[in-house]
Formats: structure tokens, C-alpha cells, sequence
């Protein structure tokens, strides 16, 4: 059976901003918010095919969005720039006028031993994805302060747990770093606007075959097995990002743990 849009959907009326939207991840999140009725904002740094190395691009996610009847729309964002953050924001607010759900999922990740990484490349983790996670969410908060209601979604990794110190393979500690961060400025945030009506999750998904995980040669004969499809994220994620905001929020949460709470069924996405 295809996959269509249902314009009354869970998210019917609802602006969602994801990043890191071209492929992966936020392209399935774009495609299955986009079937709940929601005006997505599609964003990362590809625009069209071809633009990188690894397949996918904003332009094709919003085509595909709207030709099976949804609404999106495509925005260039480099989120290791202030001025970007701030226009992903300014786009998304001029098209729509409101942003009801914000997913950080955006990340650039270099494996690299402590002893020899760059800081350049350290800042550049660092800020795709801290900051601007960080900053993104001050961006939308007061509109979603102010209409009492929100949903701001960041996606982490197995990673942010504490490694077992035999463990084979060197260079993840940066990247965990990073999802250890952004996990607890969750925590830390769900907090803080817990009586504002805005709901603050983390999830993380797994081993996802996305192009990224493939390039980086992630999966291996020792995790084949465990690998978990990019449609029970998208699932997962999707039920964290409506419903009430004080009985869903400031959780770490796991692609396959929502969907045996919530007896999801990952859906085929456009």
C-alpha cells in the first residue's frame, strides 16, 4: 500500500522545523511529519543532488513531500553559522508564521582519538551539535512560550553512554561528548518551561542504515543483526512530538523503547 499525506493527521496545523534533512534520518522524519499533516520545514546544508558526496538533498525530500500531496519547503542552513540558525528560523516564520515543533537532528561527526584531533574540527562538532541545538530552541521558544504549547525533539546516540573502558575501536569520544551534552540540556530544559506548556525530548535511534552510518562503516558481522530500520525512528519520534507536553516530556528516550510503549507500527513513508 503507497503512502499518503492525511491532512487531519496528528500533526495537522503544526510547523515542524527538522534539520539535517537531506538524507537519513531527518529526511524519513520530514516524509512521515509531512503524512500527519504537518507544514515541514526541510533543512540542511544539500540543496540538490550532487551537492555531496552522500545521496539525498533538501530538494528532493520537498519534492517528494509535495507530490504526494503534502506541504514543505526546502531551506539551506549551515548550522555552524549564527547567521544561518537565525535565517532557518526568520524562513521558516515567514513562510508558516509559527514554528510548533522544532527536531534537532543535524550532527557532522569526525572519529577521531583524542590525541589527535584538530580543535577546528572539535568546534565544529561542538557547535552543529550543542550550540545550535542550544540556540535554535532559544530561537523558538518564546512563540511556543507564548501560545502555551510546543515540542522540541533532539536526537542523541548510544553514544552519550559511558563506554566499558575494554571496549575495542578509539575515536567516539568527541561524538559522545556531544550526545551527552545535548541529553542533558534536555533534561535541563524539559525543566525549565515543564509549566509553559512546551515538551523537551531526546531520542536516539538505534543502529539506523542510514548513508552516513554506511560511509563511516558502522555496521559490521558483530551488529548486522541489531541494525534497526529508518521507518521505526520516524515512528518513534513522530509520537514524541504531539500529545500533552507535561505527561511526554523531559525523557531520554530510544527508537525501539517508544515503539513497544506506545505499540507503534512504522508506516511505509513517501
Amino acid at each position: 500500500m503507497s503512502a499518503t499525506v492525511n491532512q487531519q493527521g496528528a500533526l495537522a496545523g503544526k510547523v515542524a522545523v527538522i534539520t539535517g534533512a537531506s538524507r537519513g534520518i531527518g529526511d524519513a522524519l520530514a516524509r512521515r511529519y509531512a503524512m500527519e499533516g504537518a507544514k515541514v520545514v526541510v533543512s540542511a546544508r544539500t540543496v540538490a543532488q550532487g551537492e555531496h558526496y552522500l545521496p539525498g538533498s533538501i530538494n528532493e525530500t520537498v519534492a517528494d513531500i509535495q507530490a504526494a500531496g503534502g506541504e514543505a519547503i526546502a531551506v539551506r542552513a549551515d548550522l555552524a553559522s549564527a547567521e544561518d540558525r537565525q535565517g532557518l528560523v526568520d524562513a521558516a516564520m515567514h513562510a508558516y508564521g509559527a514554528i510548533d515543533i522544532l527536531v534537532n537532528n543535524a550532527a557532522i561527526t569526525y572519529f577521531i582519538p583524542v590525541t589527535d584531533f584538530p580543535e577546528k574540527r572539535f568546534r565544529l562538532m561542538m557547535d552543529v551539535q550543542v550550540w545550535a541545538p542550544f540556540e535554535l530552541a532559544q530561537l523558538v521558544l518564546p512563540g511556543m512560550q507564548e501560545r502555551g504549547s510546543g515540542w522540541i525533539l533532539n536526537v542523541s546516540s548510544h553514544a552519550a553512554i559511558h563506554p566499558d573502558k575494554t571496549a575495542p575501536g578509539k575515536g567516539g569520544t568527541v561524538y559522545g561528548m556531544c550526545k551527552a551534552a545535548l541529553e542533558r540540556f534536555t533534561t535541563g530544559l524539559a525543566q525549565e518551561v515543564y509549566d509553559d506548556g512546551v515538551a523537551v525530548n531526546v531520542i536516539s535511534p538505534g543502529l539506523v542504515a542510514t548513508p552516513g552510518v554506511m560511509h563511516h562503516k558502522l555496521i559490521n558481522d558483530s551488529n548486522e543483526d541489531r541494525v534497526t530500520p529508518v521507518e521505526h525512528m520516524a515512528e518513534a519520534c513522530l509520537r514524541l512530538c504531539y500529545g500533552d507536553a507535561r505527561k511526554l516530556t523531559g525523557r531520554i528516550d530510544y527508537a525501539d523503547a517508544v515503539m513497544d510503549e506506545f505499540a507503534l507500527q512504522a508506516k511505509t513513508l513517501i
